[in-house]
């Protein structure tokens, strides 16, 4: 489902920004949408840092048959804490997790179970707060937080300036690809407010126009 915000956003960006302008025209029909659950979106990120596409997809469906075999043929299966935290490290392992992946979902998982992460409260926390407690779990830094706000949160105006996309996005369309800091990123994007993450969005459509899906 398209988020509410999302035409809005379109007609604001494409008034103040040219570069967004074209791009937006180009990929009319696609959008942000949310896929999965918090704690399954927050796993599946885990166990796909530092690999590519292809290991991560592989090593996901082992870990998905390993603590939710009854889910394993859905495209996006639901993973619950309770079934990560009580699963054997063996049989984690076994599915490719290395052993600091493993200990990072088990974190994850008892974050969930003791309550320090509660999706029902997000609502009323700002980005920063939100990001504050998601890196509190072992694993999680900034950039895979601010990564699940845009893609599970749909927070509208996230700028995760740390993203190498973005980088080469903003370089190609903005410097003739000279590569720039943050705080250049920073300054071109106050015209995008309270829209950055869906500037941010049509700005990796222009690298790759397929989405990525969280």
């Amino acid at each position: 489902m398209k988020p509410a915000y999302w035409d809005e956003a379109k007609a604001a960006l494409a008034r103040r920004d040219r570069v967004l302008k074209k791009l937006i025209g180009r990929y009319p029909d696609v959008h942000l949408q949310r896929r999965s659950d918090p704690f399954t979106t927050l796993a599946r990120a885990i166990v796909g840092q530092q690999i590519s596409v292809k290991a991560a997809d592989t090593i996901w469906q082992r870990f998905v048959a390993a603590v939710a075999p009854a889910h394993r043929t859905r495209a996006f299966p639901r993973i619950v804490p309770d079934a990560v935290a009580a699963a054997p490290v063996d049989a984690l392992r076994g599915c490719g997790l290395s052993q600091r992946k493993t200990e990072y979902l088990s974190d994850l998982a008892n974050h969930f179970i003791a309550g320090r992460l509660q999706p029902r409260r997000w609502k009323a926390m700002d980005d920063e707060a939100l990001i504050a407690a998601l890196v509190d779990v072992k694993g999680i830094g900034r950039w895979t937080a601010e990564m699940f706000l845009i893609f599970h949160e749909l927070r509208p105006d996230v700028l995760p300036v740390d993203d190498i996309g973005l980088q080469r996005a903003v370089a190609l369309h903005y410097h003739r690809g000279e590569w720039v800091e943050a705080a250049a990123i920073r300054a071109l994007a106050v015209r995008w407010q309270p829209w950055r993450s869906v500037a941010t969005w049509y700005l990796w459509r222009s690298l790759d126009p397929v989405p990525v899906e969280y």
